[in-house]
């Protein structure tokens, strides 16, 4: 039984272990990505400085050492191959390309310069080919970070993080250099809803509050128990309180002393970008909240505006999925429309013969990587319950040398997964004498070339 999985981060193979352990033996699985190299946002997401979080690589290196298992990388769904085709060679295919694109503010002015993505910034620093050559001018004093989560607090950490401690990450050489530069000392990192709903987690907010050289400046204002309904669903999880106590420590540490600061502010949402060729300030409404039968805060303008001046600007309000050809794709959401991970025609609401999808294309853009684990598990138990009616299928072309050959004729450089570890070993040898865990290459001709460097 032959399976393809279109993806290669995170939930591309979680589900790849799954359906190699549940069948040993019966299965084999092909997992594609666009990119020469595998993993996703754990190579291209996770911030620099977070070097732990990447330890699941090892995990997802026990996965492509399994008999069955075979990568190829720069092989693109939808142009190198499309569903027609992998359908031919395949039982099932499963799509897992994660979410590739963000959400705007949909303000005036948020097309100025100095008006970016966080998604695009975070790219752009952890060395994705596809952002290599994006333009960040840090020669600012003031940033403003839109948003409340995990993100959102990356970007704000590493444009206050010390040379010196960057300089011992994988991030990209490109972006160290222009982070050499910066003059930034001040960071906002704005909130629409209060502390109880910031989706960051404790452990990135302790983080950011103990980083050398830099205040992380809380109002006490913004705890103020008028400020938001007192009990509700978002302000009640464990995280949520222990965010409160930590907020609440800090407030009352004031502005601090030292040279950079972060400053959080709450219960304020952005209007409009000031400025006009560059950014120059945000003007921002303050917010109150009300809380639903349901247990939902939601946040309302209270017709009450302040002006931020900066120069810099950083939207992470959400990643979105992009669609992918062939497939049928809820463009509000951003998602592959499912059920159980069966693929459904919106128009037909029937499933797509033989078509699954998993992670942040199937769900949105929620959870952390391990989150990725148990969603891809599900749809692996409604790919497992029809793999008895799709192993009768006839005329498939199912050799293993079939696939390669198609890609061969077609002049498509695939990376295996030996090109990968090739790779892999250029990469950290050029960071070993710099004390970086390695020097990402950044561009897709670096990488097609030193796959074949032994």
């Amino acid at each position: 039984m032959r399976i393809a999985i279109f993806g290669a981060g995170p939930a591309g193979f979680y589900a790849a272990e799954e359906l190699l352990s549940q069948r040993s033996g019966c299965i084999a699985v092909d997992l594609f990505d666009r990119l020469p190299t595998p993993y996703g946002l754990v190579r291209g997401g996770v911030a620099p400085d977070h070097q732990k979080i990447k330890n699941v690589i090892k995990r997802y290196e026990k996965t492509a050492a399994r008999p069955g298992f075979r990568f190829f990388g720069n092989v693109t769904f939808g142009g190198d191959l499309d569903l027609a085709e992998a359908l031919a060679h395949y039982h099932q295919v499963l799509i897992a390309t994660g979410a590739q694109s963000d959400r705007l503010l949909g303000i005036p002015g948020e097309d100025l310069l100095g008006s970016h993505s966080a998604a695009a910034f975070v790219a752009w620093y952890n060395g994705h080919p596809d952002y290599r050559d994006s333009v960040f001018d840090l020669r600012a004093e003031t940033a403003v970070v839109i948003g409340n989560g995990n993100v959102a607090v990356d970007v704000a950490r590493i444009l206050t993080r010390s040379i010196d401690e960057l300089e011992t990450t994988d991030i990209a050489g490109h972006a160290l250099e222009v982070l050499r530069e910066s003059q930034i000392n001040q960071v906002y990192l704005l909130g629409r809803r209060g502390p109880a709903q910031a989706a960051f987690t404790p452990a990135e907010l302790n983080e950011m509050m103990r980083m050398k050289g830099v205040d992380f400046v809380v109002r006490p204002l913004d705890l103020d128990g008028t400020q938001a309904p007192a009990h509700s669903r978002a302000g009640s999880s464990p995280a949520s309180r222990k965010n409160l106590e930590l907020l609440r420590a800090q407030s009352e540490r004031g502005d601090g002393i030292q040279p950079r600061k972060v400053r959080a502010r709450f219960f304020t949402s952005p209007v409009e970008v000031l400025g006009k060729r560059r950014v120059e300030g945000l003007r921002v409404e303050h917010n109150r909240l009300t809380e639903g039968a349901d247990g939902e805060v939601t946040s309302h303008g209270t017709g009450v505006f302040e002006e931020i001046p900066c120069q810099l600007i950083f939207r992470s309000i959400g990643y979105k999925g992009l669609q992918v050809p062939g497939i049928p794709f809820e463009e509000r959401r951003g998602v592959i429309p499912h059920r159980d991970g069966r693929v459904v025609d919106p128009i037909t609401n029937l499933p797509l013969a033989r078509v699954y999808v998993a992670g942040w294309i199937k769900r949105g853009p929620s959870g952390v990587i391990g989150t990725n684990k148990g969603d891809a598990e599900a749809t692996v138990r409604a790919m497992l319950a029809d793999l008895d009616l799709h192993s009768k299928l006839t005329g498939l072309s199912l050799e293993e040398h079939d696939l390669p050959d198609v890609l061969a004729r077609k002049k498509i450089e695939v990376v295996t997964f030996d090109h990968w570890k090739r790779i892999d070993g250029v990469e950290i040898a050029a960071g070993a004498p710099k004390g970086k865990p390695r020097e990402k290459l950044t561009r897709i001709a670096e990488l097609l070339a030193a796959r074949s460097i032994e």
